[in-house]
């Protein structure tokens, strides 16, 4: 049975203009740069310029165009009527036998993968086993790690390329391929990968003997640091122990890496997006806008459009598409132009309300003056959105005259002492820092112990509180911070 009724709803929807504003602030200034000349090359009534400039070229213009009659303008009959390019040219395909071709020549490294085939191909191997290792290659990841099942990949075999293997087969293939350079190749564990590296070391050496001893027995002891069972089980020396355990830090726990293309690595270039100066106490701050260009609304398309609806006759329909196509990019230019100056506004607001904030800290960079600071107190004091003030915070940094520091920096939660004044959870964290910095590597600090030190200078907080913030500073336990 069918049912009609009406239902009245309140939905909020955002347009692709204010989804565009969105993105437009979140990106840093080296993408914005990149952004603003992307939109310059598909959007012809977009270009690089302040009005002041052309203002002035236009009056030049103008004085020119008195002294000679016969100036060449543009106009939207030029624009329709176009032939500069010819129409075979504006197809696939489209060009002739005789048309000079100039190709870029380019460097190219050899991939980690491709290295080991030509290790490959220089064993004496029948074209399954080839096949069988090309295949294999193919799963080791760019760490150089086999961390698939040899049964998954003999399943994969006999579907998709219906070759019966057993894995035994498979193994014999892997070693071959784990005696491969890098050392460590192949392996299916990091212990698997310590042991076939050590294996090429000069077994002469008892540091080295001692040193596979461990990864082969007592893997489990050294990777969580139980140093005294692994020298009473072993019956060594403290010297002969450390001198095993230096062997083993040499090894490379990702062997893929030393092979890898230098093409493939990303090196992170930061650019601030503000910049901060200090001039005798007064704090001064500024937009980094040396890469990002003026722009202005083409005063061609302009005039163009002016002109065609100044005229009393009927245009074509073609002259209408034209129109139509020139109107859109100019309304898109003129919202990108707002868009741009909206977006530098907001960054200025909320930078402008941070600095306020931790004046004390921007003075002389001095960490324990940071304020504890939430998102929520800089949206209450500049009016904007909690979600906004996120934005403008993601990925952005300012160059202060104490260095390039990111915006969430500044950004921690607050923490009561006994005497109850607030204080920022990085001053708890420094504390730690310096306290883990200073111990004995023999006998690290346990939590516990931190426990009571941070007690002892008035700051009242549970272990669990001590260990969530250790965990944040990327420090390990005790137990894995211990050294010999």
């Amino acid at each position: 049975m069918l049912k009609q009724s009406l239902q009245q709803k309140m939905l909020q929807k955002l347009s692709p203009q204010q989804i565009q504003m969105i993105k437009l602030l979140e990106i840093p200034t080296m993408q914005l740069e990149q952004r603003i000349k992307k939109e310059m090359e598909e959007n012809p009534a977009l270009e690089e310029g302040s009005e002041e400039e052309y203002s002035e070229q236009a009056e030049e213009n103008t004085s020119d165009n008195e002294n000679d009659e016969s100036g060449d303008e543009f106009s939207l009959e030029d624009y329709l009527n176009d032939e500069d390019i010819p129409s075979y040219k504006l197809v696939t395909k489209n060009h002739s036998a005789g048309d000079e071709r100039k190709d870029i020549p380019y460097s190219g490294g050899t991939s980690f993968h491709e290295q080991l085939e030509t290790q490959l191909g220089l064993r004496m191997l029948t074209e399954e086993e080839k096949a069988l290792a090309k295949y294999i290659i193919g799963n080791i990841d760019e760490d150089g790690y086999l961390r698939r099942d040899l049964e998954a990949i003999v399943d994969d075999l006999a579907f998709s390329m219906n070759m019966a293997v057993t894995e035994e087969k498979l193994l014999s293939i892997l070693r071959i391929i784990q005696d491969f350079d890098p050392a460590g190749v192949g392996a299916r564990n990091l212990q698997e990968c310590l042991i076939l590296q050590i294996e090429k070391r000069n077994q002469e050496n008892v540091s080295v003997k001692n040193a596979e001893l461990i990864l082969r027995k007592n893997f489990d002891e050294f990777t969580k640091k139980h140093y005294d069972k692994i020298i009473k089980k072993l019956g060594l020396s403290d010297e002969e122990m450390k001198a095993a355990v230096d062997e083993i830090l040499k090894l490379n726990p990702k062997p893929g890496s030393s092979f890898a293309d230098s093409g493939n690595k990303s090196f992170q270039q930061i650019i601030p997006d503000f910049i901060l100066e200090n001039n005798d106490g007064i704090l001064q701050l500024s937009l980094n806008a040396r890469n990002v260009p003026d722009l202005r609304v083409s005063p061609t398309y302009a005039d163009m459009i002016e002109g065609y609806t100044s005229q009393k006759q009927k245009p074509s329909r073609q002259q209408k598409d034209a129109i139509s196509f020139v109107k859109q990019k100019l309304d898109s230019a003129k919202w990108f132009i707002d868009a741009i100056k909206q977006r530098q506004n907001t960054l200025l607001v909320t930078m402008n309300a941070i600095i306020e904030f931790q004046e004390e800290y921007f003075q002389d960079g001095d960490e324990t003056k940071l304020r504890p600071m939430i998102l929520k107190d800089i949206a209450d004091k500049t009016g904007l959105d909690i979600s906004t003030i996120s934005r403008v915070a993601s990925s952005k940094y300012i160059q202060t005259q104490f260095g390039i520091i990111s915006l969430k920096y500044f950004f921690s939660e607050a923490m009561q002492t006994d005497s109850g004044e607030e204080v920022s959870t990085r001053e708890i964290k420094s504390i730690l820092q310096e306290c883990i910095d200073n111990e004995n590597k023999k006998k690290p600090v346990t939590d516990d112990k931190l426990t009571e030190i941070l007690k002892e200078k008035g700051y009242v907080i549970a272990r669990r509180t001590v260990a969530k913030y250790r965990e944040q500073l990327n420090i390990p336990v005790a137990r894995l911070r211990k050294e010999l």
